[in-house]
């Protein structure tokens, strides 16, 4: 079994940038390439593939509607908004008034 040598990972880590750095425009053109194969990739696989499969969709049947508790939920609102508009009309005393 070879032996990793970490001194020449830690050399090569330290150049990279530096190498990098020279061939700038080829990295730059490595980087375009890897964008628009990842790029394909993904259109291929959440568009293309999607397409192809037929995707069956599971409903629940239809539940009947429920009168009686549409006419509880009905009468509750009624309740509601009947004392809301008690509270609005109420005239209340202006506290600072009667301050002595």
């Amino acid at each position: 079994m070879r032996k990793i040598k970490i001194k020449k990972i830690k050399e090569f880590v330290i150049l990279l940038p530096r190498i990098l750095a020279r061939h700038a425009f080829l990295c730059f053109l490595a980087f375009v390439f890897l964008t628009l194969v990842f790029g394909a990739w993904l259109f291929y696989h959440y568009s293309f593939l999607v397409e192809k499969k037929k995707i069956e969709v599971f409903l629940p049947p239809a539940q009947k509607f429920k009168e009686k508790t549409y006419q509880q939920i009905l009468a509750t609102w009624q309740e509601r908004e009947k004392r809301s508009k008690e509270a609005f009309d109420k005239i209340y005393p202006n506290p600072f008034l009667g301050i002595d």
